[in-house]
């Protein structure tokens, strides 16, 4: 059954956490559930007003039209293009040494210039995730719609859409099955042998037939063929199969479509198969509809909600009350309402369910590829411009998977070290071909095809692209803690990418440092002293906080695996040589190495303030003057001109306020990327008019990113210490969570109330010691092996004698 305040207090209760949600359990049953579901009173009409159901690969959108439903396909691997061999560029190595000298020599304009004549890959076939058509379908008998609501219920990950017409009630129930491995459309109606209706497929882009197979069965067979991003005859095979089952009444095949009448209700399951990896995609489509044809409804609904709510359950938040007015309004009101400065706390708790909702729809265990720049979904648009629909390494796919370890999913991660496990061996022959170096490397973009050559100037010569990716790695062994998982897993990828960067990094002649490039610092340009723009350099700061955190983290792996000790000790006389950060003349951080000027302040990207999130290389209490420069830069940013706002630059200003303990900053940052860069449906999007776009384009790293800067608002766990509440805004007085995650193998809950904590608990999986903070004061907590313990202010009024800081409560 869906989870209700009520039952969201019992098992806080189970983790000794006294929820404020006991103060709320005389709200009406009508609004019992409000923070699980987005509804509406009207149909979609555009792409990011529908409603996203996924199951790991396959995914649609629900428009929920009145005398037309569209339900918009998209599947993970339907990919165009192909593996490809040459994408170095052949003159790289050979004048590579050429380029540094120029630009140790102050002769960057010349040096640029044989970066863009010698530094970028061949991509002619990298190709992009297309989108597949349109299921469609037709009613028959359904005219002037009253009492209209179309919902996604987050809770069961079920989109629903009601309406009456002539007196009867009609109901569409959608959702895609992991388990079942189908799209599964329910259709009824209150009255008998009403459900009629003609089913086709829209419009594709891919060279396509449709066909039928017997009375039941419509397939659309394709492929994922286009001429931007590829050759425009490679990539994967496709067939969608789409099968109707009726409870009476009649079903008919016409030409390329099927219909329905008179039935008293229908079910449709779709599946999609393709030859990824070899696959057969009519035996794919096939095996899933014969497996789950022959289930009840009932038993593929029951079974999908089950699934679900094993990860979905895990967690569960109350960031306090919404006025009733307002709770009761449409969420596409409430979003505008948001936009025009009304307080709704209950949508920022909703917004950071449906990050964990589209992180578990998108991305399971078993998925075969991680969520792309769309996640599983496409609308279109970011497959038909420059972007393309991929895996872009230079933030965005490692948002979309910022809160899989603190938001209790971490076996959603497993698709991404599947590809990075892939990107390691490919980008061994780029380290080889293109630097002269061992180990691997990858650059700022990648798709299915383990593509790691660079791409363009300005962008896609972001050498440690690689190290950044596989933060995700060091982070799935420092919140689990499994011994195994960093042996095989995470230590063989990072010594391996050290082993490039001790061969590939030079000293600067000036101090003796030892420093990256050429190499972007994603995707800025500075100022020459000629007055000329350039990109490329030595030695910037982004890079420099990656290898830093990369040596670390192999010195801390061989250290816990008792191994390697002398390449541990090279990694720790390489990272001693590496660049200091630098405070620039503005008091900000500076970028690069030289004190530039940036060619465009208001430009989207701060990859040096990496080292502040989700790096902790600067912080507020152990490098205050390094934490300030890293807001100075923040706010010259935002004070330029015609900041070039994106959903993921939002998303990164309330994670950087976070881990600067301003809570209050973090929440106007969380509200405007709701308000400014979120849609109807609350899917975040790329603004038109930045970064080539000319429209809106949904891209997930948003809502992802954005879920994991809540999380960070509430609990934090890096620098060896668990942190309650270290940024809690005062929009939010009271409230509770549970289930978040910590560093070290914890489980945590915590409740406040009139922005005070009023109690947390911590359950560990593996027992140890930590320390926990709240405020100024430190505590050092001892856990036996599934041990629970819980806390309260008192615990905190007295420091932690291991730690030498005055106690004080916040």
């Amino acid at each position: 059954m869906p989870a209700t305040r009520r039952s969201f207090l019992k098992a806080a209760l189970a983790l000794g956490v006294v929820s404020p949600f006991a103060r709320t359990q005389s709200k009406q049953a009508a609004d019992q559930n409000a923070d699980q579901e987005l509804w509406y009173s009207k149909p979609a009409e555009r792409w990011l007003e529908a409603l996203p159901v996924g199951n790991g690969r396959l995914g649609a959108m629900v428009h929920g039209g009145v005398q037309l439903e569209r339900i918009a396909l998209s599947e993970s691997t339907a990919w165009s293009g192909a593996p490809a061999t040459g994408e170095v560029n052949p003159g790289a190595l050979s004048h590579l040494h050429e380029i540094r000298q120029l630009f140790f020599s102050g002769k960057y304009e010349e040096a640029q210039a044989l970066c863009g004549k010698y530094l970028p890959g061949h991509s002619k076939n990298f190709g992009t995730n297309l989108p597949l058509p349109e299921l469609q379908l037709y009613f028959d008998g359904i005219g002037e719609a009253k009492a209209y609501r179309r919902s996604l219920n987050i809770e069961e990950a079920i989109a629903d859409v009601s309406l009456r017409s002539d007196g009867m009630l009609f109901r569409r129930e959608v959702f895609a099955s992991h388990p079942d491995h189908v799209l599964a459309i329910r259709l009824t109606c209150s009255g008998p042998e009403n459900v009629a209706f003609r089913m086709e497929f829209g419009r594709s882009i891919l060279p396509s037939t449709v066909s039928t197979s017997g009375r039941d069965n419509l397939i659309f067979d394709g492929h994922a063929w286009e001429r931007m991003h590829s050759t425009g005859h490679d990539g994967v095979a496709l067939q969608i199969r789409a099968q109707v089952i009726a409870e009476g009444g009649m079903v008919t095949s016409a030409e390329q479509a099927m219909e329905v009448r008179g039935a008293n209700a229908a079910t449709v399951l779709v599946a999609v198969g393709t030859s990824f990896h070899g696959g057969n995609p009519e035996q794919l489509c096939m095996q899933a509809l014969q497996g789950a044809a022959g289930k009840t409804f009932a038993q593929i609904r029951r079974t999908h909600i089950a699934d679900y709510q094993r990860l979905y359950r895990r967690t569960a938040i109350n960031l306090g009350e919404t006025p009733s007015v307002t709770r009761q309004q449409p969420t596409d009101i409430r979003r505008k309402a948001l936009e025009n400065g009304a307080t709704d706390p209950e949508l920022m708790a909703l917004f950071f369910e449906y990050g964990r909702y589209l992180t578990i729809s998108g991305s399971r265990a078993d998925s075969p590829l991680p969520l792309a720049l769309q996640g599983i979904w496409n609308d279109g648009l970011a497959s038909s411009m420059g972007w393309t629909d991929d895996f872009h390494l230079d933030i965005n796919t490692q948002q979309n998977y910022w809160p899989a370890e603190v938001c209790n999913l971490a076996e959603c991660q497993i698709p991404l070290f599947q590809l990075i496990d892939l990107l390691r061996a490919k980008g061994r022959e780029t380290a080889t071909d293109m630097y002269g170096a061992p180990g691997w490397v990858v650059h700022t973009v990648t798709n299915p095809w383990g593509f790691t050559a660079p791409g363009s100037p300005g962008w896609g010569i972001f050498v440690t692209a690689g190290i950044w990716i596989a933060l995700q790695l060091w982070d799935h062994w420092t919140f689990n803690g499994d011994i195994e998982f960093l042996r095989t897993r995470t230590y063989p990828v990072l010594r391996e990418a050290a082993e490039f960067f001790l061969a590939y990094m030079v000293p600067e002649p000036k101090h003796g440092w030892l420093v990256t490039g050429p190499s972007d610092s994603p995707e800025n340009w500075y100022f020459l002293p000629s007055g000329a723009r350039a990109t490329e350099s030595m030695g910037n700061t982004c890079d420099r906080t990656f290898v830093y955190a990369l040596y670390t983290m192999c010195i801390e792996a061989s250290k816990a695996l008792s191994v390697d000790p002398e390449f541990r000790q090279r990694v720790a006389v390489a990272r001693a040589k590496l660049p200091p950060f630098q405070i620039g003349q503005h008091g900000q951080l500076q970028e690069w190495l030289e004190d530039f000027e940036e060619a465009e302040p208001n430009h989207r990207h701060t990859a040096h303030l990496v080292a502040l999130f989700p790096e902790h290389q600067i912080a507020p209490r152990t490098t205050p003057e390094l934490a300030r420069a890293a807001e100075v830069t923040i706010q010259r940013r935002m004070n330029a001109p015609h900041w070039e706002q994106s959903e993921w630059g939002r998303a990164n200003l309330v994670v950087y306020y976070a881990r600067l303990l301003k809570g209050d900053e973090a929440h106007k940052y969380l509200v405007s990327l709701i308000a400014k860069a979120a849609d109807d449906n609350l899917l975040t999007f790329s603004s038109g008019g930045i970064a080539g776009a000319e429209q809106n384009i949904f891209a997930i790293d948003g809502n992802t990113a954005g879920t994991a800067g809540i999380a960070e608002m509430l609990l934090q766990s890096q620098g060896g210490e668990i942190e309650l509440l270290p940024a809690l805004p005062a929009a939010w007085p009271n409230g509770s969570i549970r289930g978040l995650c910590a560093r070290g193998g914890y489980e945590v809950g915590i409740a406040w109330s009139n922005g005070r904590l009023v109690s947390a608990t911590i359950f560990s999986r593996r027992g140890g010691i930590t320390r926990v903070r709240y405020g100024d004061a430190l505590i050092t907590l001892r856990f036996r092996p599934g041990q629970r313990q819980g806390l309260r202010p008192e615990n905190f009024r007295h420091n932690d004698p291991e730690s030498n800081r005055p106690g004080r409560m916040r």
